[in-house]
């Protein structure tokens, strides 16, 4: 497939999402009485675009996006981190702050982290095979039962390995439930979004991928 402008768009949003959301994590926000980090304002929208991406262009080209964002994630925390390696200039008293905001703690580093990879490839995967199943048939069933999978596997990932140990397993359940509706929650109300962002890219793409003899191995992103 030749690489459109409209792809790099679509790559774009979603690699900016993913880089955004953990930037903006650390930040807690109360809504109705949830307390939810504020990525949730841009997160979900990685899976939508995620959707987008597989369900136009197949699970082939969704796996080297997320892979990508991946990496671009790792490069914006190792510049991050090495800023605040960096000696402040003198006259400059914000590094407490900069340390404050910026800092990953190694332990939510690699929670979120495996957390993304789980997540955005099981969502991938669930809505490639359920578009052949369903010949293309019924699109919300696929945008929203790959989010079911994709956002359940990332918050049960990230919370178990960034809070196991300092919260009760109860509690852990809860924050898992909280942040699972919530993410679904969300990928449900955007779903006239992605309709209609999926059947523009169809019609001026002419493509329509459909996953038959594909090798869902993760890590062959040269295929």
């Amino acid at each position: 497939m030749a690489v459109s402008y409209r792809f790099v768009v679509v790559a774009g949003v979603f690699i900016t999402c993913l880089v955004v959301a953990n930037i903006i994590a650390v930040k807690l926000i109360s809504v109705g009485g949830l307390v939810l980090p504020a990525a949730i304002i841009v997160f979900p929208v990685s899976y939508i675009f995620g959707d987008i991406l597989t369900e136009v262009y197949g699970y082939r080209w969704a796996r080297r996006v997320i892979w990508l964002g991946f990496f671009c994630n790792l490069l914006a925390v190792l510049a991050i981190w090495l800023g605040g390696l960096l000696p402040a200039a003198p006259f400059w008293g914000d590094q407490q702050a900069y340390s404050s905001i910026l800092g990953y703690a190694p332990r939510l580093l690699v929670a979120s982290f495996a957390a993304y990879v789980v997540g955005e490839f099981a969502n991938s995967f669930v809505l490639a095979k359920m578009k052949v199943k369903t010949r293309g048939r019924w699109l919300w069933t696929r945008t929203i039962g790959s989010t079911i999978v994709g956002q359940g596997l990332d918050s049960v990932v990230f919370i178990i390995i960034a809070f196991a140990g300092t919260q009760a397993w109860g509690i852990l359940g809860m924050m898992v439930l909280t942040h699972w509706l919530v993410k679904t929650g969300y990928e449900a109300v955007a779903t006239p979004f992605t309709y209609a962002v999926v059947g523009y890219l169809k019609r001026k793409e002419n493509i329509d991928t459909y996953d038959y003899d594909t090798n869902f191995n993760p890590f062959l992103v040269s295929r």
